[in-house]
């Protein structure tokens, strides 16, 4: 019955994404990229809902409140939802205005294409990175519940999703982005009543875990140090990372990609902030489900496999707390949201790859036929890629979170100043990237093995011990090194203007 269920889904997506591909026109190479810049509100704040809304979103938040607090579990689709507004206040109508076609594009126009080649690398492993860690969610979410093997699961959901993704780009990617939300808010609505009733109730279940986790119960750190959880260190680095996904959420060209779809700048806008107010309200599902997985009275022997495991807490609850109904409709939420958010993802690597690598760079005199074909083929390749990751690399999400600092140190400095400071150039943007690129590595990083060489506690506090967690600094150096890139992007250009002049915002095609 499950095997049932998993085919007529993906065949359902397989048909809406059929469907959908017949909107794609003969014409230019724009409608599989920015569905032709005639997406309505309402898709487009489903599309741009659906792709924020994906696994690690869902299962991060269960994860959080489960093993760690309220704060923890809340910190992601918070901020996601107001990284999407913030993006529609300041950004997308701007972007939207110059018809660009990629998140590249203002680079290209600022700084000219060889420097926007090099801009387009942190942007394109981002995608990436980002889709192969979305199948491995997938992947071991089907093991725990349909038992199916990690391989297996990876290869079946990679092949139908870049399918349908191939046949009609933006259009097709879009209205089954829909569909799989759609599936997201049934799954889970179903889910809860039975988790909260087996955990004992809201009430008791809210009560409880307020009760055993006094520090942990809140939504925010405090505004002063308390007790041992949240100590000034843990505080910071809370408002750190936080910064780093509400400014480095939106130098995604998935979310620009959506943004360029709309039918005009206003409706670019409005759309960027309907979709921030949805993705708020999704937390709120996975958030009491990680309550009620916290409170639920598990067997010996599943609560050490949970504790060993916490990144499990939504499947394990789906598979044993819920009847198999309900379980095969939560594992139809997961399904839908990380489908299309991976279908998102490859959809924007490859445009970029398509438009800003060959198109602009490479081979500038490509036909629409030749473009179609390209996009088509990148989709099929970097989908196979990030596949390949997915099995063989063991720390793809530790590279995706990686890959977002890089994002958020060093592009969203650029973008902010591409589009609204006339007086940027190239030696400012490249002095910018190289320090804050510096500071960054500065701080370390342990998966690469790479330790600290900026000592930033011994340099800017008078308790320098208290500022590393088993050789981790809490310290919060990627904030520090995005503004030391919004300070020297203006002031290098400005002071370097007569060797590079300042080139004008417009159009790239």
């Amino acid at each position: 019955m499950a095997i049932a269920a998993i085919v007529t889904m993906y065949s359902a997506f397989l048909v809406v994404g059929w469907l959908a591909a017949r909107k794609v026109k003969d014409g230019a190479a724009e409608d599989l990229i920015v569905a032709g810049r005639a997406m309505p509100v309402w898709l487009a704040t489903l599309t741009m809902t659906a792709t924020w809304v994906d696994g690690g979103y869902l299962l991060g938040t269960a994860e959080g409140v489960y093993k760690s607090s309220l704060a923890s579990g809340i910190q992601g689709g918070l901020c996601f939802g107001l990284s999407l507004i913030l993006g529609g206040l300041i950004f997308a109508r701007r972007m939207r205005q110059f018809e660009f076609t990629t998140l590249i594009d203002p680079f290209e126009a600022r700084f000219g294409k060889h420097w926007a080649a090099v801009l387009f690398l942190p942007a394109m492993m981002g995608e990436v990175f980002w889709s192969a860690e979305l199948l491995v969610a997938i992947g071991s979410t089907f093991g725990v519940i349909l038992k199916m093997p990690l391989v297996t699961a990876i290869l079946l959901s990679a092949a139908v999703v870049v399918a349908y993704t191939m046949v009609g780009g933006m259009w097709s990617v879009a209205y089954t982005d829909a569909f799989q939300l759609g599936l997201v808010v049934l799954g889970l609505a179903f889910a809860l009543p039975f988790a909260m009733e087996a955990a004992g109730g809201f009430d008791a279940a809210w009560s409880g875990y307020a009760a055993a986790r006094a520090e942990r119960g809140l939504f925010f750190p405090p505004l002063q140090p308390s007790g041992t959880f949240w100590t000034s260190q843990t505080i910071i680095n809370w408002w750190d990372v936080s910064a780093m996904l509400v400014f480095g959420g939106i130098p995604w060209n998935c979310y620009f990609q959506r943004v360029l779809s709309c039918q005009t700048p206003v409706k670019a806008q409005l759309h960027s902030i309907f979709a921030g107010v949805l993705t708020i309200a999704l937390t709120i599902p996975p958030l009491l489900l990680g309550v009620a997985a916290f409170k639920y009275n598990w067997p010996s022997d599943l609560l050490a496999q949970l504790q060993a495991q916490p990144a499990q807490t939504l499947p394990m609850l789906l598979q044993y707390v819920t009847p198999p109904f309900v379980a095969l409709l939560g594992l139809g939420a997961i399904i839908g949201a990380v489908t299309s958010s991976f279908s998102s993802s490859i959809l924007s690597a490859a445009s970029m790859v398509s438009w800003n690598c060959f198109r602009r760079l490479l081979w500038p005199d490509l036909s629409v036929a030749q473009m179609k074909r390209l996009i088509r083929f990148s989709i099929v390749v970097l989908g196979a890629l990030a596949a390949v990751m997915a099995l063989k690399v063991q720390s793809v999400q530790a590279l995706w979170f990686f890959t977002s600092d890089l994002i958020f140190v060093l592009l969203f400095p650029q973008l902010l100043f591409a589009l609204f400071d006339p007086k940027v150039n190239r030696i400012g943007s490249i002095t910018a990237f190289c320090v804050s690129l510096v500071l960054r590595l500065g701080g370390g990083e342990p998966l690469f093995g790479l330790p600290h060489f900026i000592p930033y506690p011994e340099i800017f506090t008078s308790d320098p011990a208290s500022w590393y967690d088993s050789g981790v600094m809490l310290f919060p150096f990627k904030t520090l090194a995005a503004v030391v890139g919004i300070v020297l992007l203006p002031v290098v250009s400005r002071l370097t203007a007569a060797w590079d002049a300042p080139r004008p915002l417009r159009n790239v095609r």
